[in-house]
């Protein structure tokens, strides 16, 4: 909008300062600062307003059309993206036509596997704990040793 450096800011700053006079140099920047958050919020609300009204007239759907066409390449792209999420997305395709069964329910070689993987992720988090359990265990056997060296030499200065 405008652009204003540090020593224009000074300018304006010190000319105010003349003009207006110490006293009421804060209650004129409050009132700059109320009236700039004003136009600001109005600036907002305008701008929100213009794109919900782009919205209902359908100009997004009109303007992606547009862009597609001018850019066969992006979209290209992008239908090979949509197509990459849709082959490695985790979640099973619904069997919900002229099934007796839960359309919900996983196929039996996916939940195998499934009952394989979470076997799997079991074993490895046991299998860390007790790594970690060893590791602690044997910090504080080393911590005793330190301990009972350190209340040795304690002893050993005390006789001295």
């Amino acid at each position: 909008m405008f652009d204003l450096g540090w020593s224009e800011l000074m300018v304006i700053g010190i000319v105010a300062l003349i003009v207006v006079g110490p006293k009421d140099l804060p209650m004129l920047f409050r009132n700059v600062g109320r009236f700039m958050g004003k136009a600001r919020g109005m600036a907002r609300e305008f701008s929100r307003a213009m794109n919900d009204a782009a919205d209902e007239s359908g100009m997004r759907d009109v303007a992606k059309t547009f862009k597609s066409a001018t850019n066969p390449v992006g979209t290209a792209f992008d239908g090979v993206k949509d197509a990459a999420r849709a082959m490695t997305d985790p979640t099973p395709e619904r069997k919900d036509t002229g099934l007796k069964e839960d359309p919900g329910a996983l196929d039996a070689e996916r939940s195998d596997a499934k009952r394989r993987i979470e076997a799997s992720a079991a074993r490895s988090a046991a299998d860390r704990q007790k790594r970690e359990a060893e590791q602690a265990a044997k910090r504080a056997e080393e911590a005793a040793t330190k301990a009972a060296e350190l209340e040795a030499a304690l002893k050993k200065d005390g006789e001295a």
